[in-house]
C-alpha cells in the first residue's frame, strides 16, 4: 500500500466530513483489500472519540470563562437536551448506537459525541455505544462495497 493511500485513509477517518464512510471506499478504490481498507479506517474512526471528547471538554472550559459564553452555552445545552434528552429517553444507549451507525450525512462518531456529550451521558458507557456503531457502519459500507463496482458512487463522486 502506497503510504499516501495510508494517510489519506486516515485522515479521511478523523476528519468530520467523510469520516468511515469516506475512508474505507477510499481506500479500498486506491487497490486495498476489503479487510485492511475496514482495520484502517475502524481504527482510525475509534480516535475520534476521546480526540472529540477532549476538544470539547478543553474548548468548552476555556470559553466558559467569558461570560457571554456561559449564557450562550447554558442556553443552548438546555434547549438541546429538551429536543434531544427526550428522543435519547426512548432509544437510550442503543438509539446513539443506531445514530452512528447508520452511515447517513451528518450522522457519524463526530455528532455522536457530540451528542453524548451535550446530553451528559456517561463517558464509558457511550464509548461503547459509539465504538458499535463505529463497527455497524463499517459492516454496512464494506457490504455495500462488496456488492460491486457500480455501488461504490454512493460514497465517492468520481471527478474526470
Amino acid at each position: 500500500m502506497a503510504s499516501s493511500v495510508l494517510i489519506n485513509t486516515l485522515i479521511l477517518a478523523l476528519i468530520p466530513i467523510s469520516e468511515l464512510r469516506g475512508a474505507l471506499p477510499y481506500c479500498y478504490l486506491n487497490g486495498n483489500g476489503l479487510l485492511l481498507s475496514f482495520i484502517l479506517a475502524v481504527g482510525a474512526n475509534l480516535l475520534v472519540i476521546p480526540l472529540c471528547w477532549i476538544f470539547l471538554e478543553t474548548l468548552n472550559r476555556l470559553l466558559l470563562k467569558m461570560k457571554w459564553y456561559e449564557r450562550l452555552f447554558d442556553r443552548t445545552l438546555r434547549r438541546a437536551r429538551e429536543k434531544v434528552g427526550e428522543k435519547f429517553n426512548r432509544f437510550g444507549y442503543a438509539g446513539l448506537m443506531l445514530f452512528v451507525g447508520i452511515p447517513l450525512p451528518i450522522t457519524g462518531t463526530w455528532t455522536g459525541v457530540l451528542g453524548a456529550w451535550v446530553l451528559g451521558l456517561d463517558k464509558k458507557k457511550a464509548a461503547l455505544f459509539i465504538a458499535l456503531g463505529i463497527l455497524m457502519s463499517a459492516c454496512i459500507v464494506t457490504a455495500l462495497l462488496s456488492l460491486g463496482v457500480g455501488l461504490n458512487s454512493i460514497f465517492i463522486k468520481k471527478v474526470q
